[in-house]
């Protein structure tokens, strides 16, 4: 039972959502802070993160993917739609071992896009459920909660497995960046672009990046344990 202090409502389960919004802060903390320091490190062979993704691609066979910038911090990605790979300002113009550890990672998931990665056509294949599953899940719940009576618990219970479907393509993101990630440290250390001690600090850019998908599917299942808790016998109360 919600507990009333000045207008404000403590329900015990919003501690889950707490937990959630602390790891996922933690996470992000910790990746900022593993960019911001490697960003420091200037590579030895001097390769911009743009001319290191060209290269690795090149490598692999893969000469239909189109290098391009995209403002923003970290807001690097492969859209596999129109096979282009864009780095961010922080990542295409900078030769920082930070920098071309993130080219790197995207390079992986063209690398995975070209030799049909099953983990990756997965999720791709699931992108629409996930969207329609996170506009429509509250708007369900919320639905269901204001008009009460025989309809609510259905249209909750939907709002719920809504939910549930975004927690799953969050959960089938997991494999396809720890395996990008993987691509990216074997093949900067095949192809020479980074040295063996360079190799490593990248890794810790990376592992910390991969962090913060763990800490999102955990703050997912935290809030889907309190939607469960706090509805998942109200067809039985109704």
């Amino acid at each position: 039972m919600p507990y009333g202090y000045y207008g404000f409502y403590w329900e015990p389960t919003y501690v889950l959502v707490l937990i959630g919004a602390v790891i996922s802060l933690l996470a992000s903390a910790g990746v900022r802070s593993a960019f911001s320091k490697y960003s420091r490190v200037a590579s030895r062979t001097r390769m911009t993160g743009a001319e290191a993704a060209r290269r690795l691609l090149q490598s692999q066979g893969i000469c239909d993917v189109t290098v391009e910038p995209v403002s923003g911090n970290l807001t690097d990605h492969y859209d596999p739609r129109t096979r282009t790979l864009r780095l961010s300002d922080t990542v295409y113009a900078e030769s920082s071992v930070a920098a071309i550890g993130v080219a790197a990672h995207e390079c992986g998931h063209a690398i995975q896009d070209a030799s049909g990665y099953a983990p990756l056509r997965l999720r791709s294949a699931f992108v629409p459920v996930a969207n329609l599953g996170s506009k429509a899940c509250w708007i369900l719940i919320l639905v269901g909660v204001l008009i009460g009576g025989s309809r609510s618990s259905f249209l909750i219970q939907m709002g719920i497995w809504c939910f549930a479907a975004v927690v799953i393509f969050q959960i089938i993101t997991l494999p396809v960046e720890f395996n990008a990630s993987g691509r990216a440290l074997r093949l900067l250390g095949d192809q020479g672009i980074l040295y063996d001690e360079e190799v490593d600090m990248t890794k810790k850019v990376l592992s910390a990046a991969a962090l913060t998908y763990v800490a999102g599917v955990a703050a997912s299942l935290l809030q889907l344990l309190r939607l469960i808790l706090l509805f998942g016998g109200r067809r039985g109360r109704d």
